[in-house]
């Protein structure tokens, strides 16, 4: 097994056998293509400004699940009161989305194979625009279910292929009535944006070469690459993943990418288990109950007035937001691993801590109501605040980046269907389970999954910071070591097959 460093002269030397994949008309025509796109390559800060416009256009279909969150833990205060729903409607509401979103996550992966991600990008904002519309005006109850059904299905699509083609494109380096429909209408406006959004970014380089449209590939990696040297070099490394998928599949024809991932080989189903574990314990850990009922929540601790109980509701929203900006800034400079560390065992503290407070409030009297309302709001502003830092955004990065070119639209809709069907399961039983053990004992049960959340980072996760999603998946295949029980992807750099 010979182990190479990412240089292009290196690939292709030796007994490596490897054939690029060249478009039938040639390699000739990049200078007319790229003046037909409206651009040329003009060096590092166009490329990297280029890369981030095109990662922020795809990732407002993923903000519209955020928004969704946000919005409907404060709109469920004025939807109560203006439709006279049931504590029964009110879980089904909140937690549809999440379940039918399933829905939008399976079909999700084959659409993009099929059409390409910017194209699926597209689709995901049209169905979400949709079933905004339809909640802003909806009438009855019953309406504003399908509205919400409709839109579940496109953030099912929106949440399974914002990651995967941001993945792709990015280098390794770098208030009553009026009120809530006014809340819930304004989601009509990120997806219109996405709509416009479609005729400025490209689509997806390697998805372009699994289609042997190789010169466009080339065009796209020399918008988003620092130099054309390393546009080459990033080609090279899409074309080579190509290849061997290609030479795969030509072997195991008759076995299809869905019997591929519920028979996984070892390496895919350390992947899988990587992936699709820390999407469900992302939601397992009960942030969907905190943020959609933090009025609940706050009420249980004590607070009366409605305009308090909102005014803490809304605190919550600005802590996530906030803290999300913190993480941009600290992913791919700290790393996801110990960001993860951070926030599960900052989530493990916080939501003890809720536990305590929920239950002082109603039990043993020590604490003052007053330092028991000031320390539950503190306890779910920490416990968002560190979720947002940690496996918040870094699950769909990790998950978007460690499986297979030919498997990864797939693969990544399999683990969004399990974020999805974890945070129905939470959303439509917290409730009903509250009354049963208390919002506080609810807590506590929380907290100790998210514990178990700090050992499957430990054991099970890997680092992928500073990796190409080629060199990640050739470590997965061949050489993903284990070292005192947790998987080390950092001591090895380019994996190639054996002589």
């Amino acid at each position: 097994m010979r182990l190479l460093d990412n240089n292009t002269e290196a690939i292709g030397r030796g007994n490596v056998k490897y054939r690029r994949i060249e478009a039938e008309e040639g390699g000739g025509g990049d200078v007319e293509e790229e003046e037909a796109f409206g651009w040329r390559w003009s060096g590092r800060n166009d490329s990297r400004k280029y890369v981030y416009a095109c990662a922020t256009f795809a990732s407002l279909n993923s903000v519209l699940l955020g928004y969704d969150v946000g919005v409907m833990s404060g709109a469920i205060l004025f939807i109560q009161k203006d439709l006279r729903i049931t504590e029964l409607q009110e879980e089904l509401l909140i937690g549809c989305l999440s379940i039918v979103s399933l829905l939008g996550s399976l079909l999700g992966g084959r659409t993009s194979d099929t059409v390409g991600r910017k194209w699926t990008i597209g689709l995901a904002s049209i169905v979400f625009q949709c079933g905004a519309a339809v909640m802003a005006f909806a009438p009855s109850f019953l309406v504003l279910m399908i509205g919400r059904l409709l839109a579940g299905v496109g953030i099912g699509f929106g949440v399974m292929i914002a990651p995967v083609y941001i993945a792709e494109i990015s280098p390794s380096v770098s208030r009553e009535h009026i009120n809530w429909r006014i809340m819930l209408g304004v989601g009509i406006l990120p997806s219109v944006f996405i709509g416009f959004a479609l005729f400025v970014i490209p689509e997806s380089p390697r998805w372009l070469v699994t289609k042997r449209r190789v010169k466009e590939a080339r065009s796209v990696l020399r918008r988003i690459s620092e130099s054309e040297l390393e546009a080459e070099e990033r080609l090279v490394e899409i074309e080579q993943a190509a290849a061997a998928a290609s030479a795969s599949a030509k072997k195991h024809e008759e076995k299809a990418i869905w019997r591929e991932l519920l028979s996984p080989s070892p390496s895919l189903l350390r992947m899988l288990v990587a992936g699709c574990g820390i999407q469900c314990f992302q939601q397992i850990t009960g942030i969907d109950a905190t943020v959609y009922y933090s009025p609940t929540i706050f009420r249980d601790a004590g607070i009366e007035s409605e305009n308090e109980i909102l005014a803490a509701t809304v605190a919550v929203g600005f802590t996530k937001t906030a803290f999300i900006l913190v993480a941009i800034f600290l992913i791919d400079k700290a790393g996801r691993k110990p960001l993860l560390y951070v926030g599960t065992v900052g989530m493990t503290v916080c939501l003890f801590v809720l536990g305590i407070a929920l239950t002082h409030q109603h039990g043993s009297g020590l604490l003052s109501p007053d330092v028991g309302i000031r320390l539950a709001i503190w306890a779910v502003c920490g416990n968002v605040a560190f979720f947002s830092i940690g496996i918040g955004p870094i699950c769909w990065v990790l998950t978007s980046e460690i499986f297979p070119s030919r498997l990864r639209a797939q693969a990544s809709a399999l683990g969004a269907v399990g974020n999805r069907l974890s945070s129905g399961l939470v959303a439509m039983s917290f409730l009903s389970v509250s009354r049963q053990i208390s919002v506080a004992g609810t807590f506590f049960i929380f907290s100790a999954v998210s514990a178990l959340s700090i050992a499957f980072v430990h054991k099970f996760v890997p680092e992928t910071k500073g990796k190409s999603l080629e060199q990640i998946e050739m470590l997965f295949q061949s050489a993903a070591e284990m070292r005192g029980g947790e998987v080390q992807l950092g001591d090895v750099e380019h994996l190639v097959q054996e002589e």
